[in-house]
């Protein structure tokens, strides 16, 4: 039987087992051998990572061909307008490629959201806003890229969902295993 571990990675730590650059890695939080992370997540952003000890299981999690939704909640700054939403919407031009259309909702700053170390940096005069993000590609810093072509950075980027599974009840640093 497959196991899945869901990991909230915190801000700072790299998705492998080999530290780099200074920062810490899925070894100094996931002290059993044999699983091996579904896909990435970037250094600056934290949240959901599953971690399998199934390689079939590990290819139908990460494998763009199965296109499993992600959802991000975003944190950009400035308010974000129906313009630019519409455009997250319809597909952005990215230097490198056109993202596909992303499913995008506004939203309240998540309940019981954990503090970041280090804090995100605030402008006395620049307002934040909240959106959850659903997309079904993940290209390197994608999320981030698409805020900042429409006009909005990313301060935060929190992925919450990958398919079914969800950081519900995980705290930053912690995981939950289970069987599929």
């Amino acid at each position: 039987m497959a196991r899945v571990i869901l990991f909230n990675k915190p801000h700072g730590v790299v998705c492998q087992f080999t530290s780099e650059h200074g920062h810490q890695s899925l070894k100094e939080f996931i002290p059993i051998p044999g699983f091996y992370p579904a896909g990435r997540l970037d250094v600056d952003s934290e949240g959901l990572v599953l971690l399998t000890d199934d390689g079939v299981l590990q290819n139908k999690i990460s494998a763009p061909k199965f296109k499993l939704p992600k959802t991000y909640w975003v944190q950009v700054e400035g308010l974000l307008d129906d313009h630019a939403a519409n455009k997250l919407r319809q597909g952005v031009q990215l230097s490198d490629f056109k993202a596909q259309p992303a499913q995008v909702f506004p939203m309240n700053e998540p309940n019981d959201l954990w503090e970041r170390m280090p804090a995100i940096r605030y402008r006395k005069n620049i307002p934040t806003s909240w959106i959850s993000m659903i997309l079904k590609e993940g290209k390197n810093r994608q999320v981030r890229r698409m805020t900042a072509a429409v006009g909005f950075p990313t301060l935060r980027l929190i992925r919450y969902a990958i398919g079914e599974y969800t950081l519900q009840g995980i705290a930053p640093g912690e995981w939950l295993m289970i069987d599929c």
